[in-house]
């Protein structure tokens, strides 16, 4: 039973249906906000979220079942225990909340299909190397918050009149959101050299430091392709030399059959291979 039901959970065909599954029930979750479709078919709605529901349950004890504790091994699977997980919770008058979070089920898109997965552990990977472009960044800002609190701070307390207004400030800045129009240009009506402070912050954390986070993801993202593709590498040549391997036991084994004389040939047909 364990055996049968792991090779149906493993299946294309079965990962497939779940992945379909999962895009039906994320847009039925987005209907059931649109008072509209609820009037029309809000039961209909309603009815396809549970049996998505059912078949997420369904899935997940059936791993369960055919994995045991090496379940929890996988982050993958915890993940989609999490997630399956949260919409059991009640989601009453006083759970709103809970029943807003059903619609990150179809976050196991991510698990499900594998060139996310592939993606999301690029970005994993590459967190420990943007630990020093993050210290980088956050040196600049509190650098640069102090300086523009002092200098431009007295002039316009809403954005500068403090370093936490200032880092907000410096962030949308660094978004270049509104940041000439809406910050700049006023600022420097009243203070007319503040281009020398604000062109600068712009070049080193807009186009220099965010820069090195792409490159650090894009490098990180190759480098999980080349890993994918050394372990395909890897699994051929193990497979070509255990072919290898048997035909030369096969060849022994002939041989040996051989030397022990004249017999009626059947022996010697057994180990011969096909087109001998």
């Amino acid at each position: 039973m364990r055996t049968w039901l792991k090779a149906f959970i493993e299946a294309d065909l079965t990962r497939n249906l779940i992945i379909g599954l999962i895009v039906i029930n994320a847009v039925v979750i987005g209907l059931e906000t649109s008072p509209s479709a609820m009037e029309r078919a809000g039961p209909l709605l309603t009815a396809i979220d549970l049996f998505a529901l059912s078949v997420f349950i369904v899935e997940i004890a059936i791993k369960l079942f055919v994995y045991r504790w090496s379940f929890f091994r996988d982050p993958w699977n915890v993940f989609d225990f999490v997630i399956v997980g949260t919409a059991l919770l009640p989601s009453g008058t006083g759970f709103s909340v809970l029943r807003a979070l059903r619609i990150l089920r179809a976050l196991r898109l991510v698990s499900a299909v594998p060139k996310m997965r592939q993606v999301v552990q690029a970005l994993l990977s590459a967190v420990p190397a943007m630990g020093s472009v993050i210290g980088l960044l956050g040196l600049m800002f509190y650098i640069a918050a102090v300086m523009a609190t002092k200098l431009f701070g007295e002039g316009f307390d809403e954005w500068f009149g403090s370093i936490g207004r200032s880092l907000y400030s410096l962030f949308q800045i660094m978004t270049l959101e509104s940041w000439s129009m809406g910050i700049v240009r006023p600022v420097m009506e009243v203070y007319p050299q503040a281009w020398i402070f604000f062109v600068p912050f712009i070049l080193i954390t807009s186009f220099a430091v965010l820069n090195l986070f792409i490159a650090i993801i894009v490098n990180a993202m190759h480098e999980a392709a080349d890993e994918e593709e050394d372990e395909k590498d890897k699994a051929l040549k193990l497979l070509i030399s255990e072919v290898g391997t048997l035909r030369s036991e096969i060849g022994a084994l002939r041989a040996e059959l051989n030397a022990e004389g004249p017999n009626d040939g059947s022996a010697d047909a057994v180990v011969k291979l096909p087109g001998q």
